[in-house]
């Protein structure tokens, strides 16, 4: 079973955002969502220095069984692009 860490804020689409101590925050998608997902084979992010808006599409997610838009929790400026794992 994966934990939960408490100091994320969710989404009911399960994205999550976390603050960082430099106050920029990460953004991703739950174990629940990457695990219904599966294998994924393409993910395309927004590119640095772009724009988003809370409630718009940010991001695209495909997997061998699907493909799944990823939702802006907030607005903001893409800063930096990181893989988690």
């Amino acid at each position: 079973m994966s934990e939960v860490p408490n100091d994320f804020k969710y989404t009911k689409d399960h994205e999550w955002v976390s603050e960082q101590d430099d106050g920029t925050l990460i953004v991703g998608i739950t174990d629940y969502a990457q695990a219904s997902l599966g294998n994924l084979v393409f993910v395309e992010l927004p590119e640095i220095d772009d724009m988003v808006v809370m409630g718009d599409e940010c991001a695209v997610v495909e997997s061998v069984k699907a493909a799944s838009d990823v939702y802006c929790p907030l607005s903001g400026t893409i800063t930096k692009k990181m893989k988690r794992s």
